[in-house]
């Protein structure tokens, strides 16, 4: 009996220690808690965006909200796949949008799932501009850029493409206050969805 309480002081006198050292190691900066203006992380890793490619006509499906539910730590920073501002901003299948009350509904219980295991989620807005095609475009129209010349390589892989990326159309000065109120859109629907 005698041997095992000894055994006993001399395994918590070991691990004692053991804390001890663990305590005066440095900290791994990756997984120390970071001020992010009004936003407390817990740690520095963050989801970055990815294109899923698994909402349909644009609309984020509910199976999203276990994706990023299952990546969520509390005080974890997560950045949402980039969601198309407007009907033109599209530039790839089966990405979501935000720009209608549809689209703005079916982010709610998205974002909501994320919150509640405490996760910091923040929606990535985006206009595809002159990587898309007349598939994305209203009425299968030239998609619209800064530009009216064509991507010549794919942004994929750095192949030269055919047709995948047609001529776009070159933004007029007249049609700019109309691109960024779809941003100004984008954002309160955003906001709105709880993002």
């Amino acid at each position: 009996m005698a041997n095992t309480t000894m055994a006993n002081m001399n395994t918590n006198s070991n691990s004692k220690e053991e804390s001890k050292k663990m305590d005066e190691r440095e900290a791994i900066p990756l997984l120390t808690p970071y001020k992010m203006g009004n936003f407390n992380l817990s740690h520095r890793i963050v989801l970055a965006p990815l294109s899923r490619s698994r909402s349909y006509n644009f609309i984020p499906q509910p199976h999203a909200a276990l994706y990023y539910s299952q990546r969520t730590t509390k005080g974890g920073f997560l950045i949402g796949e980039a969601s198309g501002v407007s009907d033109t901003a599209q530039g790839y299948p089966n990405t979501p949008g935000i720009w209608t009350r549809e689209q703005l509904e079916a982010w709610k219980p998205i974002v909501s799932a994320v919150h509640e295991k405490g996760g910091i989620f923040f929606c990535q807005l985006r206009h595809a501009g002159r990587v898309s095609n007349y598939e994305y475009q209203p009425d299968g129209k030239a998609p619209i850029s800064s530009t009216d010349k064509r991507l010549r390589k794919d942004i994929a892989n750095n192949k030269a493409t055919a047709d995948k990326y047609p001529p776009p159309r070159r933004v007029r000065a007249d049609e700019i206050p109309k691109l960024v109120n779809d941003f100004v859109i984008a954002a309160k629907n955003a906001m709105e969805s709880g993002f």
